[in-house]
């Protein structure tokens, strides 16, 4: 995994993060637009790390096809 996927994975599961952390103190406080907008953020970063997921295979495909597989495994 680059320096660069594995930054974009870090921000994507960042936004999660923060997104539960609204959606619990929305919970506490009674705020349920809090709690709302803390589930829509996990759900838009739970969606980008799919996209990732997606980006990830896709490559690895692609060095399966052209051989070049074997060379990130050593």
């Amino acid at each position: 995994m680059s320096d660069e996927t594995a930054a974009r994975r870090g921000e994507h599961k960042g936004e999660e993060v923060r997104g539960k952390a609204k959606e619990g103190l929305g919970k506490v406080t009674g705020d349920d637009r809090l709690e709302n907008q803390g589930q829509t953020d996990q759900a838009s970063a739970r969606a980008k790390q799919a996209g990732d997921d997606l980006k990830d295979a896709a490559a690895k495909m692609k060095d399966r096809l052209s051989g070049d597989d074997d060379e990130k495994d050593q």
